[in-house]
């Protein structure tokens, strides 16, 4: 982006109750004077500014005792209890004068309120799909695999989220699949900016040993959503084929998969978290990345494994064909078809040629385009777009 640009731009205000990724997105503007403030709940853990970062204090120690002493599942419901104490310290802050106002989706109704104010763009981020869609999986998943399981996400939130959509200028979609389920719902394509997230790539990054056996990996919270269902009953078709392989699932459990780890928690190797250098040390060390999920914005830790030269088996659904090609990167798999994931699985288990050029070619599209600086920039490049396209509209 030239200064003229960034001069014509402004700055960018972000706001979300919960950090998501909006740290690394806000570092990404400050580097480049547009920031014009990070408004989240959890600790400045970026090189922002005190001055630029407002953290919401009173919601954040009312979940303290949640976050560590709390099932998931109480977590969740306390998390959405306390949301009144978010809109009060919201309503009690000034906010900067900015053109751009970006708010995680269901965190955007009161920032707009703002944005219409001072005629700023108003801008979605969605970490997931459009949310209609995103309750009809999830919700089939439960009624398929855990009676009586709703979805944890309360119907005001889901309101919010849509009402949100319609208002905004700019909808930022993190996938190829995201942007299709927004125009499954009616949102005007021109709405929609495809901008997969980025990635450290100081910290995943390839290691120099090859793995010393065949290795899956899997990261995320063990879900019906995330589609470990599949994943089990497909890993029982693997073992069968390659006895020696390993699968290792890294994420605790959540409680709609109640009814299922009975049956699956023995049969793999379970890590509940790890840091980021110990996930990095993980992925470079394993065969593939695999992660059959019925629904997600985009898995960051999908990108962060191509860094460490990880072949990807992913879904649509999980945001995988944005920046997988099946056959370049890795394979493009149907996630609710057991037998289709195994049979990727055995695939790059087997053929070692094909798993190399998967890691190189995984490897080098990441690490051209995919850290967080790039992120950042292409966001502000296409805020500039709309910006200057507004202007021009009302001259």
């Amino acid at each position: 982006m030239s200064e003229s640009q960034g001069a014509a731009l402004t700055r960018v205000l972000l706001i979300s109750c919960g950090a998501w990724y909006l740290r690394q997105t806000g570092r990404a503007f400050h580097s480049r004077s547009a920031l014009a403030g990070l408004w989240i709940s959890d600790k400045n853990s970026t090189q922002i500014p005190a001055p630029l970062y407002r953290r919401c204090w009173p919601f954040h120690l009312c979940m303290k005792p949640f976050y560590h002493f709390a099932p998931q599942i109480i977590t969740e419901r306390a998390f959405y209890s306390f949301f009144p104490l978010w809109k009060a310290w919201l309503a009690l802050q000034n906010a900067p004068h900015c053109s751009v106002v970006q708010a995680i989706s269901g965190y955007g109704t009161e920032p707009f309120d703002h944005a219409d104010k001072i005629g700023a763009l108003k801008v979605i981020d969605c970490p997931n799909s459009h949310p209609t869609t995103l309750h009809e999986i999830w919700q089939r998943e439960c009624d398929l695999w855990c009676s009586g399981e709703k979805v944890p996400i309360p119907e005001w939130m889901f309101a919010r989220m849509n009402r949100e959509l319609e208002r905004a200028d700019l909808i930022l979609c993190p996938s190829f699949f995201v942007r299709d389920t927004m125009l499954l719902n009616g949102i005007p394509e021109r709405k929609c900016f495809v901008n997969p997230f980025g990635v450290d790539l100081s910290i995943f990054k390839p290691h120099a040993a090859a793995p010393d056996k065949i290795r899956f990996v899997c990261v995320g919270t063990i879900c019906l959503r995330k589609g470990h269902q599949y994943l089990f009953r497909a890993w029982e078709i693997v073992k069968r084929e390659l006895p020696e392989a390993e699968l290792i699932c890294v994420g605790d459990y959540k409680s709609d998969f109640r009814k299922e780890r009975p049956k699956w928690e023995h049969t793999f190797r379970q890590i509940p978290s790890l840091r980021h250098q110990e996930l990095a040390n993980l992925l470079a060390t394993s065969t593939a990345f695999v992660f059959p999920s019925q629904e997600e914005g985009f898995a960051r830790v999908q990108i962060e494994a191509m860094a460490c030269a990880l072949p990807i088996i992913g879904t649509h659904e999980a945001g995988t064909t944005t920046m997988v090609e099946h056959g370049v990167e890795g394979l493009i798999v149907r996630g609710r078809d057991p037998e289709h994931i195994a049979a990727a699985m055995i695939r790059l288990g087997q053929d070692c040629d094909l798993n190399q050029r998967m890691r190189q070619a995984a490897y080098n599209k990441v690490a051209t385009q995919s850290s967080w600086q790039q992120y950042g920039d292409r966001l502000l490049e296409h805020y500039f777009e709309v910006l200057e396209e507004k202007r021009a509209a009302t001259v």
